[in-house]
């Protein structure tokens, strides 16, 4: 089991659905640049090309259903957060989106050539579910690709704010219970889940991105008010507290600090796997 072990998962899907419903202007803000360097190489592996039915599963803003219509594919992207989708079909009116659970895939079996997920895998509570679902609505011969954000000794943002929290903060706060953000960093815990799934000859691709930002407390702000799980952590703390982290993430961004703007390492992971 790679979800949550032995807990009721509805509060952790309540949280994130919140917390995605909150963040829509942030995230783009914050992160559209960054999470964007992974979606060619996401495409690649999912064999995306002109004519190639596409589920683009916790599509967000709609950054990779974009991105998979411009390669000639037929689109549709999937979310459970409506704000999320609304930003979408105003960013892509031509796509096709559709409000849903990524564990519970509104589609008839062997219904798209190809599965993708960008990031979307940290936030569920039944992530192994969720594999399982892209495996069943895949026509056979057909590719599943999905990212995470790789260790945080070498996705630094994530690193450097969690390393504040744990010096200057309360890391036992009452945040609901979900896995753990990092578990399919680990190849071994990735690859097992996608045969479990169904999929045959799973591969794992690291991929080096950067973060630029326009100052050392745009991370603070970035993490804090852009993201559920990370933001959610930092909203708990005390405000005495929280001032200290943000003192701590500043000074450790300084380090990374290029000219005019922030320069950060954020390495992400890759996996794709195909249906016989």
């Amino acid at each position: 089991m790679t979800g949550i072990p032995d807990e009721d998962p509805r509060p952790f899907h309540a949280f994130e659905h919140r917390g995605w419903e909150r963040v829509v202007s942030v995230y783009h803000r914050s992160f559209a640049d960054l999470t964007s360097q992974t979606i060619q190489p996401l495409l690649d592996a999912g064999g995306v090309r002109e004519g190639v039915r596409v589920l683009d599963v916790a599509t967000g803003p709609g950054y990779v259903a974009t991105a998979a219509a411009a390669r000639g594919a037929s689109v549709v992207g999937l979310d459970f957060s409506g704000e999320m989708l609304a930003e979408a079909r105003r960013r892509c009116p031509d796509v096709e989106f559709r409000e849903g659970d990524a564990q519970a895939l509104p589609f008839p079996e062997a219904a798209f050539d190809s599965v993708v997920m960008n990031f979307g895998v940290p936030h569920l509570e039944r992530p192994e579910t969720a594999l399982r679902e892209g495996y069943r609505v895949l026509r056979p011969g057909g590719r599943f690709a999905f990212t995470v954000w790789d260790d945080p000794s070498v996705a630094l943002g994530f690193k450097i704010v969690l390393d504040a929290v744990e010096k200057w903060g309360n890391v036992n706060v009452p945040v609901p219970p979900g896995p753990p953000f990092f578990l399919y960093r680990d190849g071994e815990v990735s690859r097992k889940a996608l045969r479990a799934a169904g999929f045959e000859s799973p591969e794992r691709l690291e991929l080096p991105l950067r973060w630029r930002l326009r100052t050392a407390e745009a991370l603070f702000e970035a993490m804090q008010d852009g993201t559920v799980r990370t933001g959610g952590l930092l909203r708990a703390q005390s405000p005495e507290d929280l001032q200290a982290i943000r003192n701590a993430v500043c000074q450790g961004v300084a380090a990374y600090v290029m000219g005019a703007t922030v320069d950060l390492p954020m390495a992400a992971v890759l996996y794709c796997g195909s249906k016989a």
